[in-house]
């Protein structure tokens, strides 16, 4: 009877550390198709979605807005000139 105790504890404490491990694939790197040199100055996200300020070379800035999941840019925010 106590081995099976023990053995259902061990089992009990494996599983738990596996699940709490979480998913340990990793999502491959995305691009977000700017031109070279452009800088992230900051990042914010709500809803599943990425509000990304570059800077881009040429000294504009621009907010992009990006599916956190997909990695896919959805729309882009520039400021009039």
């Amino acid at each position: 009877m106590g081995v099976l105790i023990i053995a259902g504890t061990v089992t009990l404490v494996v599983l738990v550390v596996q699940r709490a491990g979480g998913d340990s694939s990793t999502m491959p790197p995305r691009a977000l198709g700017q031109p070279a040199g452009t800088r992230i100055v900051s990042l914010a996200s709500a809803e599943g979605r990425l509000a990304v300020l570059v800077a881009r070379p040429d000294g504009s800035e621009r907010v992009l807005m990006v599916d956190a999941r997909s990695g896919r840019v959805l729309g882009e925010l520039r400021a009039a000139e």
